[in-house]
């Protein structure tokens, strides 16, 4: 049988989820969780073999969920199961270690699918999903941005926005750093704008790979 933890904050989903996985076979829904704290609770008393995790809960959501569960007990598998298909949960979710991004409203046969899967040592994300993180990889291996930015655009960034784009080059999310910097997320957000302005890049993304491509090692901000 393969032990299967559902979390996600509406209970009506957990439910669901739970009694229709409980009708397939081989598989067993050992736990339910409402957010990100009753989920590492629920593994340390009964390690599961999957977690389908929601993204956006409250308390600690499922990218940070994600992240502790993956240090702690990285043989568990964990499917993102979410409404979500932002550039940024993505590639955390991923980058911490889950083995699936699957968006909600896929069959259940799909889901049965990818729980079997998963727990076999395979991945399965969502084709929307998949074709974003091709894309990224894709723009990051064609694309210099250091050509195209000014030096004197990148004398004027900030000491404290230096800070925020070593940090969005480390895959971190405006929550994260938030965190780590002590700021609100609305700060976070309103840096990003600026430090987008400045450098005239399009979106993160543009600036997770210009980071990571040069960035903060190529002026002497590491």
């Amino acid at each position: 049988m393969i032990k299967v933890m559902i979390a996600d904050d509406q209970e009506l989903i957990r439910q669901s989820l739970q009694i229709v996985l409980e009708m397939k076979e081989g598989i067993e829904v050992t736990a339910t969780a409402k957010d990100g704290r009753e989920v590492i609770q629920e593994v340390r008393k009964d390690k599961p073999d999957v977690i389908l995790m929601d993204v956006r809960m409250p308390e600690m959501d499922g990218v940070q969920c994600t992240q502790i569960i993956k240090e702690q007990y990285p043989d568990v598998k964990i499917i993102i199961l979410t409404t979500f298909d932002d550039d940024e949960y993505v590639y955390n979710a991923l980058k911490h270690g889950a083995s699936g991004y699957l968006l909600k409203g896929i069959s259940m046969d799909e889901l049965e699918k990818a729980i079997n899967t998963v727990h076999s040592g395979g991945t399965m994300i969502n084709p929307e999903v998949a074709t974003k993180v091709v894309d990224f990889f894709s723009e990051m291996a064609q694309s210099n941005y250091d050509t195209s930015i000014h030096a004197q655009n990148v004398e004027e960034i900030t000491d404290a926005e230096w800070e925020i784009i070593k940090l969005v080059g480390r895959g971190m999310s405006n929550k994260e750093i938030s965190t780590e910097l002590s700021l609100s997320e609305g700060t976070v957000r309103n840096y990003l704008s600026t430090i987008l302005s400045k450098l005239d890049l399009r979106d993160r993304t543009q600036l997770a790979i210009w980071e990571v491509q040069s960035g903060s090692a190529k002026y002497g901000r590491r």
